[in-house]
């Protein structure tokens, strides 16, 4: 990009299809040789050859393809200046809420200190600049996840925050100083969950390692061989090992009491013999560790699989892309070692419906960020697409939507913060005696936000809504995909009953 000052009069002479310049927001653009490779043609360039094409162009494209042919700008136009602003890694939309209101200037939030805006921002550095062009990628070609962006997250110690804060963050660098570990509350994990979202690639969003928040949690947590324990966090933090949830079968979905997988004693009680299957394991294709729900003698249990040649793993293609991983697994009489058992034999239960709490609130993270995105890009599309020659924000119907829209994210984001708030000041113990029914609860609101944010955001945006690659892509993903968070985890229904569930065994025996 050059910047040499032009007129407007010289623009105009250049209007032939071998000789075409235009203007967009103030900036000149010499096309003349990329008219042939243009992806929407010649005639839609030589319609607007040697004038000003800022409306026409933003009623096609978005901002970014601009940014991806700027060798093609030769100058500015004499006296003007771009009006479009040029974010750069980091830093925050200026979209009104675009952004949860704690990182409006204008407002003040009793929960975020100056660690947690300084961990936002370098988040959203390390996620635009590593993470974002990776997961564009590969949620088109459906590939996994590249080794060396996983030693880059390890190197970071993104991989470590996303377990939630700890004493596995004492003494670690988070960001090259961000934050130290000591410092990372659940509002830190809160950041690091929404920051994430915003690579805008939601099948590649669960396969960046996913299945390692909801399953090296339950053997931090659960393991009785310390020496596994340590080893097992070591190698998965440093990004040397995979691991996964292994719970969700054919036959048990919500209902993880109706698992068949078994695990049997071997004849001299050293090992577990698995056999069984999982179906949709989010990683399988790529973990070397399974955490695994089996039935036992007496109950339900939990053990860690390490990957041998009797565990065969055949990818899933789901509604998003196949970079999740998602997985059937079949394992053929895997002999597990005994010290591999998480909690207690037959009291298994205990250990998945702990573990269960910190997955769901993230989700409630994740897709209350996805949410707000569609809502940013509604309230940017709603200003420059022109119809009937007017804005499209000038219709009250869409003002209307945007309106309903707002208020279902700004509820969410509340209501997850005040969640978030309480699990600061509990113990694990007394999370799960007292917010699983409000996590749950939030998420089912969550969600069925989502639902209508997507129906909302794909009438605003038509037919782009149903396409996707070009403007409308970020909204037709979303409304393909959000059900993810809507069905894992825990579906609705069963999360909803769960809540009311939860609050009748501290309801009183009193009448009105």
């Amino acid at each position: 990009m050059t910047t040499d000052s032009l007129t407007r009069e010289e623009v105009g002479k250049h209007n032939s299809e071998d000789d075409l310049w235009f203007i967009v927001d103030h900036k000149v653009y010499d096309v003349s040789d990329f008219i042939d490779a243009h992806p929407g043609g010649s005639v839609v360039l030589e319609q607007v050859a040697g004038q000003d094409a800022t409306q026409a162009f933003y009623n096609l494209h978005r901002h970014e393809v601009l940014q991806q042919y700027s060798k093609l700008c030769i100058g500015i136009i004499d006296g003007e200046k771009p009006e479009v602003i040029e974010l750069q890694p980091g830093d925050l939309s200026q979209v009104p809420y675009a952004e949860p209101s704690w990182l409006a200037p204008q407002y003040k939030s009793p929960y975020f200190t100056e660690s947690h805006h300084r961990l936002r921002k370098a988040m959203r550095k390390f996620v635009e600049i590593h993470i974002k062009p990776e997961a564009q990628e590969k949620e088109k070609t459906g590939e996994f996840i590249s080794q060396e962006l996983i030693d880059k997250m390890a190197n970071a110690n993104v991989l470590a925050m996303r377990m939630g804060p700890g004493k596995h963050l004492h003494n670690r660098t988070l960001l090259d100083g961000a934050m130290d570990g000591k410092e990372f509350d659940y509002f830190s994990d809160l950041i690091i969950s929404q920051e994430l979202v915003r690579a805008n690639a939601r099948g590649f969003q669960d396969g960046n390692m996913a299945g390692m928040t909801i399953s090296l949690s339950a053997v931090i947590a659960w393991a009785n061989d310390e020496e596994l324990k340590q080893r097992v966090a070591e190698e998965v933090l440093s990004g040397k090992k995979k691991m996964c949830l292994a719970i969700t079968e054919a036959f048990a979905g919500s209902d993880v009491a109706g698992l068949r997988t078994t695990a049997e004693l071997s004849e001299d009680g050293q090992h577990y013999i698995v056999r069984g299957t999982k179906k949709w394991i989010t990683n399988g294709m790529f973990s070397d560790y399974f955490v695994t729900g089996c039935k036992t003698k007496n109950g339900f249990s939990v053990l860690l699989v390490e990957k041998t040649e009797d565990v065969e793993v055949k990818l899933i293609k789901t509604s998003y892309s196949t970079a999740a991983a998602t997985t059937y697994v079949e394992f053929n009489n895997v002999k597990v070692p005994v010290k591999n058992l998480l909690g207690e034999e037959d009291k298994g239960f205990t250990v998945i419906m702990s573990n269960f709490n910190h997955e769901r609130w993230m989700m409630a993270c994740m897709v209350s960020r996805w949410s707000r995105t569609v809502v940013e890009e509604c309230l940017k599309w709603a200003h420059q697409r022109i119809v009937f020659g007017k804005p499209l924000i000038s219709q009250p119907v869409i003002r209307q939507k945007l309106a309903r829209m707002i208020s279902l994210v700004e509820a969410s984001q509340a209501w997850l913060e005040q969640i978030t708030y309480q699990m600061n000041h509990m113990s694990y113990k007394d999370q799960a005696k007292n917010l699983s029914g409000p996590i749950g609860l939030l998420k089912t609101f969550a969600t069925r936000s989502a639902h209508e944010i997507a129906d909302d955001a794909t009438n605003i945006f038509g037919g782009r809504g149903l396409t996707q690659t070009g403007m409308g892509n970020i909204v037709e993903m979303f409304h393909r995909t959000y059900k993810f968070d809507a069905i894992l985890g825990g579906a609705e229904e069963v999360l909803a009953d769960l809540g009311v569930r939860q609050a009748m065994r501290f309801m009183p025996n009193a009448k009105l």
